[in-house]
C-alpha cells in the first residue's frame, strides 16, 4: 500500500532503527551521573548532540533536545520573547506558519503581547520586503518557517533573516519540513526541528539558540539540557534521531532528484486527467517530495477515504471536514481553493515499517485511479456534469438567490455552479451560506471558472456571496 504522507511522519529510517536498538542497551542510565553507566550514556548523548549540530550548522552547546518539535517551538518562542521583554512585546509571524507557532502566538497575545501576521502570495510565500516592513523597534521576535507543511513552498529565509539582522530582531525558523534536505540558509537566530519528519522516532525535537541571542527559559528551572528542556533525556530516541538525520542528509541529493521528477509528473498530469483542479504551492521553489491540489465540487474527507480504500495513504491540507467545518489557515491565507484538497508527500526509498519508498509504478497507479474516484465523489454530491455555463433565454431573471444555509463544503459551490447558467451575462447569483469554507471557495471558483466575484455582504444568518456571470 503506497504511503504518500511523509510530510506528516516519515517512515522510520533503517539507521534510526539500528541506532535505537543499540542505544537501548547502552544509553539507559542517567547521563548526569559519574558512574560508568552514566558516563557511557553521557558519551552517547554528547555524540548525538554533535551530529545534530553538524547537520543544523550550529555549535553543539547551542542545541538542546526537547520531547517534540512542538515543544521546541513553544520553548523557543517563549524564551526569546521573555529574554527581550525590555525591547518590546511584539511578535511577527507569517500567516502560514505551523499551528504550533500560531498557538504560541495566540497565548502571547492573550498574555498582553501583540502579534502581527505577514500575508503571503498565492503560492504561499512571504515577500521579504513586506516582512521587513513589519519589523520595528518594539519587535521582540520574528518567526518564519523554512518550508510550508501543507503545500511545500519554500520561504525566502535568507532575505528575511538579513532584514531581521538589520533591524536587530532575532528570527526563529521552524525547519521541521526541510532539515532532511539540507541546512537552513541564512543568519537565523533560533531554529527548531522534529525527528519524525526526517525518519527518526517520534518524541524528539531540537532547539538551537545562537550564542548572543537573549533567551530566558520559562517554567520551573531544570538542570538538564541547559535549563531549556526539563526532564530526563530519552537517550535511545535522541541517538536514533541524530543518526537518521545524518543518514538522510547523505541520501538527500539523489532522493531529491528522484522524488522531484515524480512530483513533477503528478503536478502536470493531475490537471490533465481531472477537470476543475487547482495545483497549489510554488511550482519551482518548493520541497522535492510534496505536491498539493484541490478539486472543485469534492469533499476532501470523502476523497481521502476513497483513496485509502484504493490503497493510497494521503492527507489533506484542508480542514474542511465534518469534524472541524473550517478550511486550512494556510489555504485561506493563500486565497486558493480548499475543496477536495489532497496533499501527496512521497517518502524516500530508505523507509521501513511496511514502506520502501515511492516508485514510478506507485505514481502511475495513483494517477490511474484518481480521476474515477473524483468523478464518483462529484456524482455522489450532485455536482454539475459539465463545467460550461448553459445558454440562457432573455426571459430569465438577471439575479438569482441560492439558499445554501446549513449545507457544508462543497455544496454551496456546487449549487452556485448549477445555477450560474440560469442568469444572462452580466446577471448575478447570490449564495447564502453559513459555511466558513464558502468565504474562500466561492472566490476561488470564480477565478477558476472566469466569473466575477463581486463581494460579500452580511446576512441574517451567515453571509451573502455575490457572483456576476461574465461569460
Amino acid at each position: 500500500m503506497p504511503y504518500f504522507d511523509a510530510a506528516s511522519a516519515a517512515p522510520l529510517h533503517p539507521v534510526a532503527r539500528q541506532a535505537l536498538q543499540a542505544s537501548l542497551d547502552e544509553g539507559w542510565a542517567d547521563p548526569a551521573r559519574l558512574h560508568r553507566e552514566g558516563r557511557r550514556a553521557r558519551l552517547l548523548l554528547d555524540a548525538a548532540r554533535e551530529a545534530a549540530a553538524e547537520a543544523v550548522e550550529c555549535r553543539p552547546d547551542e542545541l538542546v533536545f526537547t520531547p517534540s518539535g512542538t515543544q521546541a517551538i513553544h520553548t523557543g518562542i517563549s524564551g526569546a520573547l521573555a529574554g527581550r521583554r525590555r525591547v518590546g512585546r511584539r511578535l511577527v509571524v507569517s500567516s502560514v506558519e505551523h499551528s504550533a507557532v500560531l498557538h504560541a502566538a495566540a497565548a502571547w497575545e492573550a498574555a498582553g503581547g501583540s502579534v502581527t501576521e505577514v500575508g503571503v502570495d498565492r503560492y504561499g510565500a512571504v515577500s521579504p520586503d513586506a516582512y521587513a516592513a513589519e519589523l520595528g523597534t518594539t519587535t521582540a521576535l520574528a518567526c518564519l518557517q523554512s518550508a510550508n507543511h501543507e503545500v511545500g513552498t519554500e520561504q525566502p529565509v535568507r532575505e528575511v533573516a538579513e532584514a531581521c539582522r538589520a533591524a536587530g530582531v532575532p528570527l526563529l525558523v521552524d525547519a521541521a519540513q526541510s532539515l532532511a534536505w539540507g541546512p537552513v540558509d541564512g543568519h537565523w537566530s533560533l531554529l527548531t526541528g522534529s525527528a519524525h519528519k526526517w525518519g527518526g522516532p517520534a518524541g524528539v525535537g531540537l532547539l538551537a539558540v545562537r550564542k548572543g541571542v537573549r533567551f530566558a527559559p520559562q517554567g520551573p528551572a531544570d538542570e538538564r539540557e541547559s535549563g531549556r528542556s526539563a526532564g530526563f533525556e530519552n537517550i535511545p530516541a535522541i541517538v536514533a534521531a541524530a543518526a537518521s538525520l545524518r543518514a538522510v542528509r547523505a541520501e538527500a541529493a539523489d532522493e531529491a532528484v528522484r522524488l522531484r521528477a515524480l512530483v513533477d509528473r503528478i503536478r502536470a498530469r493531475v490537471p490533465e486527467l481531472v477537470p476543475d483542479v487547482e495545483v497549489v504551492g510554488d511550482p519551482v521553489r518548493r520541497l522535492p517530495h510534496v505536491v498539493t491540489f484541490s478539486c472543485l465540487y469534492v469533499d476532501g474527507e470523502t476523497l481521502l477515504h476513497e483513496l485509502d480504500r484504493a490503497g493510497f495513504s494521503v492527507s489533506s491540507g484542508s480542514s474542511c471536514t465534518s469534524s472541524t467545518l473550517i478550511p486550512s489557515h494556510v489555504l485561506r491565507a493563500m486565497g486558493v481553493l480548499s475543496e477536495g484538497n489532497v496533499r501527496v508527500s512521497l517518502p524516500s526509498s530508505s523507509g521501513t515499517s511496511g514502506t520502501s519508498g515511492t516508485s514510478e509504478e506507485d505514481v502511475d497507479r495513483f494517477l490511474e485511479v484518481l480521476p474515477g474516484l473524483v468523478a464518483g465523489v462529484r456524482e455522489r454530491f450532485g455536482a454539475p456534469a459539465t463545467t460550461s455555463a448553459s445558454a440562457v433565454s432573455p426571459e430569465v431573471s438577471e439575479s438569482l438567490v441560492v439558499d445554501a444555509l446549513g449545507r457544508r463544503c462543497p455544496i454551496p459551490v456546487i449549487e452556485l455552479a448549477k445555477v450560474i447558467g440560469d442568469v444572462p451575462v452580466g446577471g448575478t447569483v447570490t449564495v447564502l451560506s453559513d459555511d466558513e469554507a464558502a468565504r474562500l471557495d466561492i472566490p476561488a471558483w470564480c477565478g477558476m471558472r472566469g466569473q466575477e466575484y463581486v463581494g460579500e455582504r452580511g446576512a441574517e444568518r451567515g453571509a451573502a456571496y455575490v457572483v456576476r456571470r461574465l461569460r
